[in-house]
């Protein structure tokens, strides 16, 4: 394939953007390719070479690139209608009710502008309402760039994990090991009376795909009744992806205090929200007295975008559609896996997939047949990923600089590092998971 327009507009790029890109996760060796269109389950480059798209925008894009015609004529209308008006519009509060009808903890929701606003704005709802400074967080878990999360460390004390972030920021946040109910129980009996939240993703979505084991969940809201904290579902990629309409607590059958949610809610436009218990969110200015504001925030056209994806979700086969075309592809990378590296791990729910370059795992009859659900009888689940770190352990640079390149070379568009999800659309078809599974097998 040609990327020579790629390759001078990454050159053009470096000298305006850092590392020519406006987003980290969109680099890769040796220069990303530039996305001129979409068209349905396909992105097509500035070259003119086409790929089927697995990224779907890191989430958003539950119907790919072409949207169903009311989604497009929502949008089209509220945009003819005026960009913006810095009052409210109707439109935001149908979305508001919609949501709230749907998944189990909302009662009452803030629009922002983005997970990472979202997520700020809960962990500042969480501290004021309990009157309490520390969180607990998942090592692995991802809550945007905001300088509370972004630690490592452990119980023992965390620092932050990039420069320019005081280290006081991290002297109240805990971090502990994903699916670790020991860890975090001995961490509420040393600390209970000071946590305002545990803030955590269902699902690890950016470290591989973890699936919680039994129990995770339901230890979590356990501790946090019994100590007066708060349970806070970050379902910003699982919201309105895994669960359906109910999002991942409804699936889980584990209903937090407060979720946050972005991608799918906006229908492809840039979003967050944080929502739960009136209670909670009526804490909120102008309401209550925690600070929260933003010039974007309740975007009429975005609320117009996520209020009709969701509506024709619901009128549709959208998830029985998608579902089915990620049991088919996790199962056909399963076979192939189970063939020729049985050392490796296939993970994912619902229309989420990922292959884990993990060095331990092992084969057999009984393996998890469409990605890996935790099972304690399955020959793999020693092996299998059960915390960030069991991810950051695999063979993580052969993803990036081996296999994502061969599936390049392919026409297949996955992720560019081993730690981020990848999606089904509803503009994906079976001719499309074949030619996928095919790629794999000549790629592994």
């Amino acid at each position: 394939m040609n990327h020579d327009e790629s390759r001078d507009l990454y050159d053009r790029a470096l000298s305006v953007l850092p590392g020519g890109v406006n987003s980290s996760v969109r680099a890769s060796m040796p220069y990303p390719f530039f996305v001129e269109r979409g068209d349905g389950a396909h992105v097509i480059d500035a070259d003119g070479n086409r790929y089927l798209d697995y990224v779907m925008g890191y989430g958003p894009l539950l119907y790919g690139h072409d949207l169903p015609d009311p989604v497009q004529a929502a949008i089209q209308s509220h945009v003819s209608s005026g960009p913006m008006y810095g009052a409210p519009t109707e439109v935001e509060v149908d979305l508001a009710e919609f949501v709230a009808r749907h998944v189990p903890s909302i009662e009452m929701i803030r629009f922002v502008n983005s997970g990472t606003e979202a997520t700020v704005s809960a962990v500042r709802l969480a501290r004021a309402y309990t009157g309490r400074d520390k969180i607990v967080v998942m090592q692995g878990g991802y809550h945007g760039a905001q300088e509370s999360t972004l630690v490592e460390g452990g119980p023992e004390g965390a620092h932050p994990s990039s420069p320019g972030i005081p280290d006081s920021f991290a002297e109240h946040t805990i971090p502990v090991p994903f699916n670790d109910s020991d860890t975090v129980t001995d961490v509420f009996e040393a600390h209970g009376d000071d946590i305002a939240a545990v803030l955590t993703e269902p699902i690890l979505g950016n470290m591989g795909v973890v699936m919680p084991v039994d129990g995770f969940h339901e230890t979590l809201r356990e501790l946090c009744d019994e100590h007066g904290s708060l349970l806070i579902f970050d379902e910003v990629i699982t919201g309105f992806r895994v669960g359906g309409l109910g999002c991942a607590q409804s699936e889980f059958g584990v209903t937090p205090d407060l979720t946050t949610l972005g991608k799918i809610v906006g229908g492809g436009f840039p979003v967050g929200a944080v929502g739960g218990r009136a209670e909670i969110v009526e804490h909120l200015t102008p309401g209550g007295d925690v600070f929260q504001s933003g010039t974007f925030s309740g975007h009429p056209v975005t609320m117009a975008a996520g209020l009709e994806t969701l509506r024709y979700a619901a009128e549709n086969d959208v998830y029985d559609h998608v579902n089915a075309l990620g049991e088919q592809l996790r199962a056909g990378i399963t076979d192939i896996v189970e063939e020729r590296a049985p050392e490796y791990t296939v993970v994912g729910t619902g229309s989420i997939f990922k292959t884990i370059f993990t060095r331990d795992g092992a084969g057999g009859a009984d393996r998890c047949a469409a990605g890996c659900r935790q099972r304690t009888d399955c020959p793999n689940y020693d092996a299998c990923p059960k915390t960030g770190a069991d991810v950051a352990a695999a063979e993580t640079n052969r993803w990036e600089r081996v296999f994502w390149q061969e599936m390049k070379d392919r026409r297949v568009f996955l992720t560019a590092n081993q730690f981020e999800a990848q999606f089904v659309s509803y503009a994906h078809t079976e001719e499309d998971i074949q030619r996928t599974i095919d790629a794999y097998q000549e790629a592994l």
